[in-house]
């Protein structure tokens, strides 16, 4: 129960406190499953099932599900269900077979990009597909070098945990990685743009000094780990062309920010006007299904395809397929897209109005269903992560369960499944609320 911190973590502290059969469970993990998992919350949350935006305990106590992006659907959506027992029942096998399904979805995914995104690779996790984009951007570029933001997260293969940042000290990053700020202009003020692309070209620099060269900006264009930060919109181009003219490559990490979270269209970069040489996918993709991908532009490729055979058994095969098409059709179908920016909007004016009373919350960001809520040390206006961490607390122990992120652990973090609807947002809006007047100060 101890090792490297996480944010929103158990730790082990309260465990004397926790229920009888709570202590098995942990005792029982701790005997069984290999190190460095962690649980959620203070006190962790038992699920028994879920439904809609809402999970379950043993109990039977419900759960307003604020922060799940996994089931973007929401849990066991029945068209994802259907689906998947459908092609379960008729075959699943992998690409080195000619089958027409799994041409169907890649035509209808890169019909949702840019028409310069026009391949597609398929992984199971985005991890894998931020890896095998890592090794396209290599054969092509002929460079190793990489820069992300100083939080960054972008998966946990040996290779891409070596530029993710926010896993802490006890994952360095790998030698050819630099680190630059995320956006932050509560801080930076108007001078962000101009400060992020003085950091960026200091970087390009250095890493061609060291001898690594420029092989790709990696980003995710929500800056989720950073603190959730959607502003400004004009900043991603601007790295991304210094990027390009150093001989290098950007990739978008999309497993949090896309398939409509934001609410301006299918992908989160599309907010910021700019085109990506890759685009990796994951998460949301399957509903809870394990599918991730890689688009990418042809010519990007074409080395990486001269030279090496890649394959990957489950990445592609018929019943992750079946999913994600199940994901597509519904996002389609049920206007999620709409719905993140509609109830997105209703959200953003309730925290704002919530913010407006407390001097120790210190802004609200976010784009659709993707917000941030800043929590500061009334006293200093520094972060204060303790005070955020009583808040998600709080919160759990009233049943609606958010996290938290940022650097400093302080940023309240609100991702729910896009299909929350209006009564759904007024019941976080109103037990955030309450939440609020027991934990913060007046």
């Amino acid at each position: 129960m101890t090792g490297p911190e996480m944010v929103n973590g158990f730790t082990g502290e309260h465990l004397s406190a926790q229920p009888q059969h709570i202590r098995e469970l942990i005792d029982r993990r701790a005997h069984l499953l290999g190190p460095g998992y962690q649980l959620f919350y203070t006190n962790p949350v038992e699920v028994s099932r879920g439904s809609g935006v809402h999970l379950y305990d043993s109990a039977g106590n419900e759960y307003l599900d604020a922060y799940n992006n996994v089931v973007s659907l929401g849990h066991c959506h029945p068209a994802v269900v259907d689906a998947v027992t459908r092609q379960l029942s008729t075959l699943t096998t992998n690409t080195r077979y000619l089958q027409a399904d799994l041409l169907d979805f890649s035509e209808r995914l890169l019909a949702t990009f840019p028409a310069e995104l026009d391949r597609v690779t398929y992984t199971c996790t985005g991890s894998e597909a931020n890896d095998l984009a890592l090794r396209v951007a290599r054969a092509h570029t002929g460079n190793t070098g990489i820069i992300v933001t100083r939080n960054a997260y972008h998966g946990v293969t040996a290779e891409v945990a070596a530029f993710s940042p926010s896993l802490g000290p006890a994952s360095p990053l790998g030698p050819h990685v630099r680190t630059i700020s995320a956006p932050d202009p509560r801080r930076q003020g108007d001078a962000v743009t101009d400060l992020l692309r003085a950091e960026i070209r200091a970087a390009i620099d250095d890493l061609r000094r060291h001898g690594f060269g420029v092989c790709a900006l990696v980003v995710d264009s929500i800056f989720s780990s950073d603190g959730v930060q959607p502003f400004p919109t004009d900043l991603l181009g601007v790295l991304a062309a210094e990027v390009r003219a150093a001989g290098g490559v950007y990739l978008a990490d999309e497993v949090q920010a896309g398939f409509g979270r934001t609410g301006a269209g299918w992908w989160g970069f599309g907010r910021h006007a700019v085109v990506p040489d890759l685009v990796t996918l994951g998460k949301p993709m399957g509903n809870g299904i394990p599918v991730a991908a890689t688009v990418l532009r042809h010519e990007i490729g074409r080395e990486f395809g001269r030279n090496v055979r890649y394959f990957n058994t489950f990445g592609g095969s018929n019943v992750p397929i079946a999913a994600a098409s199940a994901v597509l059709d519904t996002i389609t179908r049920e206007g999620l897209i709409e719905n993140a920016r509609e109830i997105g909007a209703q959200l953003l004016r309730g925290f704002a109005e919530i913010v407006s009373g407390y001097q120790c919350l210190a802004e609200v960001r976010g784009a659709g269903l993707f917000l941030g809520v800043e929590v500061i040390a009334p006293e200093d206006t520094g972060p204060d992560r303790v005070l955020a961490q009583s808040l998600v607390d709080d919160l759990r122990e009233h049943f609606v369960l958010v996290s938290a992120s940022g650097p400093d652990g302080n940023v309240i973090k609100i991702r729910p499944p896009l299909v929350f609807g209006t009564e759904d947002a007024a019941l976080l809006l109103d037990r955030f609320a309450d939440a609020a007047t027991r934990v913060l100060p007046a």
